[in-house]
């Protein structure tokens, strides 16, 4: 049976244009399937009871439709339960338009947006007004401690709906959402502003001791944990050319004041000359290295790196490639993407982390690569399956990955059952104990024979 949707809105004169637009085939799937696309699951019930608003379209005797914003506090659309969605109806508005369309024409359509996360559900449903001696209902679609006036309340029977792609959805945000993201920075502000009668690099206007001098031109917040630096030569000349998977060994100061290096992934795109770019994730618990650099490391700072090193280089050759990220392990992903799009060579990109916030380059990824570049957000309920893409993917592929242990020992372990072999995958990982002060150290799975390069904080 068709998909609910798909029998209310793609009429035979929709599905004309859509055959003229080469776009039918994409949705000939959405005609068969079994018929459940009027019930609501939990992860749609949780995504409708988060919104404080919706926009409503009637139709009127006229045939003109209407449109019209509806507001109020977080969770005031109701799931009454799975077909079935209610609200409150708050004095403002004195046309009642919306209101006088219902009574002649039950059908309304509704969408209901999530900026931040660049994220919209369409539905489609018949409203009628609650009985206003419906205490049951009445009761449970009451908001506690919202002091604005009800003048009715509504019900709708969900007839169908469908998720929109994020394309074009811009994201905006609420000052409750921009609150907790800013403070740090207001604090952080706060703090270069009492120390501003002392030099921003007391001793420290050049760091370290290696042969590569780079000035760091520009940074950016990533993400609440991850910023970018900019790092370009002092003299304005080219930077010595790199190969996608390569890392910087970055000169920090520890708390001891002591001069140690950290290695970073060098995320910027592989065909630039001008700048190299690295992305830091300020971890609390960590050695040291990520929170000096962001307490510390500022514009105009003059660091003397050792020179690019390279351990998780990319094949030469043709054959595709299956890219997996987790956290930030998806710095020296995202070059490897950038240098096989470059290349011509065919691949997939698969980035895991815990929410689209947390999750750096986000936006530029879903973009610069659209229709090869898969998410999965853990605060969404989602997951990347391991099984069946070891069980799917083409036997002449490489796969590359980069993310905490747990990741990588799962894509080890399916890869095993998948009978994918060892020389196709190519590790590395967050961090490691470090033999040397200048070599990152390789991890020997013995019995695998996978070699896992490591990439030290």
């Amino acid at each position: 049976m068709a998909h609910k949707y798909a029998q209310i809105a793609f009429t035979d004169t929709v599905r004309k244009v859509q055959t003229e637009l080469n776009s039918r085939s994409g949705y000939a799937s959405m005609d068969e399937g079994e018929d459940y696309n009027y019930l609501l699951s939990d992860y749609e019930a949780e995504f409708i009871e988060q919104r404080d608003s919706f926009y409503i379209a009637s139709v009127g005797e006229t045939g003109w439709p209407y449109v019209q914003h509806r507001g109020g506090p977080k969770g005031f659309m109701r799931v009454l339960d799975a077909s079935t969605l209610g609200f409150s109806d708050y004095s403002g508005n004195r046309q009642y338009v919306s209101t006088g369309n219902f009574r002649t024409n039950n059908r309304v359509s509704l969408f209901f947006m999530d900026y931040p996360n660049r994220r919209r559900l369409k539905l489609m449903g018949r409203i009628e007004q609650v009985d206003p001696h419906d205490w049951d209902t009445l009761a449970r679609l009451e908001v506690e401690h919202y002091r604005a006036e009800v003048e009715r309340a509504f019900r709708i029977k969900i007839e169908a709906f469908d998720w929109n792609c994020p394309q074009h959805i811009t994201p905006r945000f609420t000052e409750q959402e921009i609150e907790p993201l800013v403070a740090p920075v207001i604090e952080e502000n706060k703090r270069l502003k009492a120390q501003s009668d002392q030099p921003i690099y007391p001793h420290r206007s050049k760091l370290g001791d290696g042969p590569l001098a780079l000035e760091v031109t520009g940074i950016r917040q990533l993400t609440p944990r991850v910023r970018a630096y900019e790092l370009r030569n002092p003299d304005g000349t080219d930077l010595p050319r790199v190969e996608a998977g390569a890392h910087l060994q970055i000169p920090v100061h520890l708390v001891d004041d002591s001069l140690a290096y950290r290695h970073y992934s060098i995320c910027s795109n592989p065909e630039r000359r001008d700048i190299y770019e690295i992305a830091v994730l300020k971890e609390e618990s960590g050695r040291g290295g990520s929170v000096s650099i962001h307490q510390s490391i500022g514009l105009g700072q003059l660091l003397h790196c050792q020179p690019p090193q390279n351990f998780f280089t990319l094949h030469e050759d043709q054959r595709p490639a299956v890219l997996i990220a987790g956290g930030i392990g998806i710095t020296p992903i995202k070059a490897m993407a950038q240098q096989l799009l470059h290349r011509g060579v065919q691949f997939e990109l698969h980035y895991s982390g815990r929410s689209q916030r947390e999750m750096a380059f986000y936006d530029r990824l879903h973009r610069e690569f659209k229709g090869r570049s898969f998410f999965y957000r853990s605060d969404q309920g989602e997951r990347l399956a391991l099984t069946e893409l070891m069980r799917t993917l083409n036997r002449d592929c490489v796969i590359y990955a980069c993310g905490p242990d747990s990741l990588l020992s799962a894509i080890q372990r399916e890869a095993l059952d998948a009978g994918v072999a060892s020389e196709q995958l190519r590790f590395e990982q967050f961090s490691a104990t470090k033999k040397s002060s200048d070599t990152p150290m390789t991890v020997e799975l013995a019995k695998s024979g996978f070699s896992i390069e490591v990439e030290a904080e």
